[in-house]
């Protein structure tokens, strides 16, 4: 085995990262169920999770007794552009048939409440944040296309523009003081009571604990482009404006 000689860098780094996974929570090991629902409530939508890192919650299915086919999960989640990488919450056979599918055992991971779209696994590649009392996190910076902040534990707040592409996430409230077009989350780990505050709504997504809306359902006109909030009653999206 070839050694590094001395003076020569590295070939790799090992570095701890924060990862949120969207989470999807199994009710059923009816495949055929699964994908009916899948083909409805996607069918507008198709390019939707685009990707997104997913979590397979088999704890809802765990004391069911029949056979769930993991690799045929998989390639119906694959169908519908998700990307399942982790299980967990299941029996000792669905855990078994899961890593023969190739997922991984993630007992530890975060997931976002089950209809949450969206967020990918938070790889900061941010600007400038600022650590505030109170465990807000500040942004002073505008976040461009495929930049991503997410405020663990908190509040977020965004002091420039969100730009299409960007995504801006929070367990607690997001306040953005500027025009909003990218993707906001509020409450990501499940925190009903949770809102969304901007100056200028228009963005490409809005959701609070799971619940969320896409910019192919328009907003009124009373808050498209004006000052807004949104807020989560039962499981419904609330958005009002804001007197200035």
């Amino acid at each position: 085995m070839a050694a590094v000689s001395a003076g020569v860098t590295s070939p790799f780094d090992l570095r701890s990262a924060s990862l949120t996974l969207l989470a999807l929570l199994l009710k059923t090991t009816d495949l055929k169920l699964l994908a009916a629902e899948l083909a409805q409530r996607l069918a507008e939508t198709p390019e939707l999770f685009n990707q997104e890192p997913v979590l397979v919650d088999l704890t809802a299915v765990h004391a069911d007794p029949t056979p769930l086919d993991m690799a045929a999960l998989v390639a119906l989640l694959r169908r519908h552009r998700m990307l399942p990488v982790a299980a967990r919450g299941g029996s000792p056979a669905q855990m078994e048939a899961a890593s023969a599918a190739g997922l991984g055992d993630s007992p530890d991971a975060v997931p976002l409440t089950p209809r949450a779209e969206a967020v990918r696994e938070v790889v900061r590649e941010v600007v400038r944040e600022v650590q505030v009392p109170g465990a807000t996190l500040l942004v002073d910076k505008p976040l461009r296309s495929g930049q991503q902040v997410y405020a663990r534990g908190g509040d977020l707040v965004v002091l420039a523009q969100v730009n299409c592409g960007a995504e801006v996430i929070a367990d607690g409230n997001v306040h953005v003081y500027a025009p909003l077009r990218g993707k906001v989350v509020a409450g990501a780990r499940g925190d009903t009571s949770a809102r969304i505050f901007t100056t200028c709504l228009e963005p490409e997504l809005i959701s609070i604990a799971g619940t969320y809306r896409t910019a192919e359902n328009p907003l009124p006109a009373d808050v498209l482009g004006k000052p807004a909030q949104v807020r989560l009653d039962g499981e419904k999206l609330v958005i009002e404006p804001i007197k200035i």
